[in-house]
C-alpha cells in the first residue's frame, strides 16, 4: 500500500495501529529519510501525520527515530503542506514527551 493510501486508511486508532503492526510506519520513516523529491516527502509526511494522531502510534514513531528524521526533512518552497505536516508531527512527538531513539 502506498503512502497516500496509508494516510487515507489511517482514520481511527485501530487502523493506525494496524499500519504500525504491519511495518508501515517503519517503511514510511525510511521512505521519508531517503526521499529525493517534494512529492515523496509530502506523501510520507502526510501518512506519518495521520498515524501520529494515535498516542500509541506516536510512541512507536518516537521510539523509532521519527523526531530526528522529520526535523531533518527539508522544507519546500513550492509546497507549504510539507511544513504543515512536519509541524503537526513535531508538535505531537514533542508535546507527548515521546521516547526518542537513535535507531
Amino acid at each position: 500500500m502506498g503512502a497516500s493510501r496509508l494516510s487515507r486508511f489511517a482514520i481511527d486508532d485501530e487502523r493506525r495501529m494496524k499500519v504500525v503492526e504491519m511495518g508501515g510506519a517503519k517503511e514510511l520513516l525510511q521512505m521519508l529519510g531517503t526521499a529525493k523529491d517534494d512529492k515523496t516527502r509530502k506523501e510520507a509526511l502526510k501518512a506519518l501525520a495521520a498515524l501520529s494522531k494515535s498516542d500509541e502510534a506516536a510512541n512507536f514513531l518516537g521510539s523509532n527515530g521519527a523526531l530526528s528524521i522529520v526535523k531533518s526533512t527539508p522544507d519546500s518552497l513550492e509546497d507549504s503542506d510539507i511544513s504543515t505536516y512536519k509541524s503537526n508531527i513535531l508538535k505531537k512527538l514533542d508535546g507527548e514527551n515521546i521516547a526518542v531513539s537513535s535507531n
